[in-house]
């Protein structure tokens, strides 16, 4: 038997009769360096007042990642996927009383991942920080969202983030260069996932940031990307990570596939790109709000598809105000979106393979 008579017999077997192996996308190893990077280097913590701390399990794939903003920031928030899991979202709705969180945390472990939160307040709360109670004290503000890992490693293990997860996070938190990878609420993400878990490739948390020229202002982006579509350059157009071919040597374009009517076997809910945009320029909840949505837009161009009934797809966006300049939000949501899109890209690409997930830097680079 021919090897792509082989393929298309595989193929059947796994997608059902009537598929077919359609060509796969020219080799990443054919990208250029400014399809993958058109942002100077930094993250998250560039953004004054603000820390990031991973926990990563050291017996199964999964994590936390929490970014203090210990002297409070103004949020809003977006939710885009129709399988979503969080926590505290309806406080950031602007006609809602509070106005400022004092963390956001981003957990694997599926709804089990939202009690790392709990961690956060534990640790928030010990040291004074949260909206203020009177005599109760403080009552500390972590919006939190996940996503889905628990198939990832050993799933009969039952290992899960919790709270002294999130806890050990704040305690890693710094404002020093963000760790990537396969860390925190990356450490199980995986993308590529409409044919199967067995045609995935593994993805983790990225970050992004820009100084915009002399103004003083940065926008920065953090992500844990854990799609169940395929990852894209947007300078390019080429698929870099996401649903591989039955014989393991092609990216298979799920889009594509899709167009060609092939089946999609997949599970509603086990996916979710989850992240943080982070400026200091000094906004209000509504314009964070407008931030957040504008900031899918970085999704949009790096994700494919994008938004699904299989995904949480979720987007923070804060403020420290550290700078007192003025800016448009419609331009901070516009550098939001590109911010993203790169975090997107560094999320796989700086991610590495485990058992039975190639990454990018094994898989195509």
């Amino acid at each position: 038997m021919q090897r792509r008579e082989f393929n298309q017999s595989l193929l059947a077997l796994a997608l059902g009769a009537g598929s077919r192996v359609l060509d796969c996308n020219p080799n990443v190893k054919d990208l250029n360096a400014s399809d993958l990077e058109w942002l100077g280097p930094g993250g998250l913590t560039d953004v004054v007042g603000i820390k990031v701390g991973h926990f990563t399990s050291a017996q199964r794939p999964t994590g936390c990642t929490v970014v203090l903003c210990e002297a409070g920031a103004v949020a809003g928030v977006d939710v885009r996927g129709s399988a979503p899991g969080t926590r505290e979202t309806e406080l950031l709705n602007p006609v809602n009383t509070v106005q400022q969180v004092q963390a956001i945390m981003l957990s694997g472990g599926s709804a089990f991942g939202l009690d790392t939160a709990t961690g956060v307040m534990r640790y928030l709360e010990e040291r004074g920080l949260g909206f203020k109670v009177g005599a109760a004290g403080v009552v500390p503000i972590v919006p939190a969202a996940i996503l889905f890992d628990l198939e990832v490693g050993d799933p009969k293990l039952k290992i899960r983030p919790n709270a002294e997860s999130g806890y050990k996070a704040c305690v890693a938190a710094s404002s020093g260069p963000v760790p990537q990878g396969n860390v925190g609420a990356g450490a199980g993400a995986t993308v590529g996932k409409l044919f199967g878990q067995a045609f995935a490739m593994k993805s983790g948390v990225g970050t992004a940031s820009a100084r915009i020229g002399d103004t003083g202002i940065v926008v920065a982006a953090l992500v844990a990307v854990n799609a169940v579509g395929d990852v894209i350059s947007p300078k390019s157009g080429r698929i870099i990570a996401g649903a591989r071919t039955p014989d393991g040597h092609g990216l298979r374009d799920s889009m594509k596939e899709i167009m060609h009517g092939y089946q999609v076997v997949t599970q509603a809910g086990a996916n979710t790109t989850i992240g943080v945009i982070a400026t200091n320029v000094g906004l209000e909840k509504v314009q964070m709000t407008k931030i957040a949505q504008m900031a899918h837009d970085g999704l949009a161009r790096t994700i494919n598809p994008v938004h699904t009934p299989f995904d949480g797809d979720t987007i923070f966006a804060v403020s420290t105000g550290t700078l007192k300049a003025k800016a448009g939000h419609g331009h901070i949501g516009a550098i939001a979106a590109e911010v993203m899109a790169q975090a997107v890209l560094r999320a796989v690409t700086q991610a590495h393979s485990i058992p039975g997930l190639p990454a990018y830097q094994t898989y195509g680079s």
